[in-house]
């Protein structure tokens, strides 16, 4: 399989996502061909600001493969890591990751930092744009969608 093969697979993860109301992203762990770790966002439905995508498809193929070392993986997700995906992503040893869409708020590879060019112990090769066109309008969409929603919501105040 090809590079955009693996990120279709994570785009049907965050599709899943987008249905569960969650912000669409979605994330895959190959190792040698096949599939070890998979995990979307899901910080709406389980209330904590640390279920993000990579985390869980992290945690899966740390799981699966039986050790915190992934050092012959690569990590698919369809929007650029935030800082804290980043860490987790240098923590695992992960030598390669390739992203979809960039994301200009929190995109911690290129678009706002890269963690991966600071002195830590572990540098990952990174790829952008891989079915960007489709991860990008993917989260537009979901975006457009919720702020139809919001209009229509009463609005959110402080206990």
């Amino acid at each position: 399989m090809e590079d955009a093969d693996y990120m279709e697979q994570a785009l049907l993860l965050a599709r899943e996502a987008a249905r569960e109301g969650e912000v669409p992203v979605g994330c895959v762990i190959v190792r040698g061909g096949e599939i070890v770790g998979r995990g979307r966002n899901r910080r709406e439905s389980d209330k904590s600001a640390l279920a993000h995508a990579e985390l869980e498809a992290i945690a899966q193929a740390n799981k699966a493969l039986g050790g915190w070392r992934l050092w012959d993986c690569t990590l698919y997700v369809t929007l650029e890591p935030c800082p804290m995906c980043a860490g987790a992503i240098i923590n695992a040893r992960i030598p390669r990751v390739v992203y979809g869409a960039r994301d200009e708020k929190f995109g911690a590879c290129r678009s706002v930092c890269s963690l991966f060019d600071m002195a830590f112990n572990h540098h990952p090769v990174v790829e952008g744009g891989v079915l960007e066109q489709e991860a990008a309008e993917l989260m537009q969409d979901f975006f457009r969608q919720l702020r139809v929603q919001l209009k229509t919501r009463p609005k959110w105040r402080k206990p």
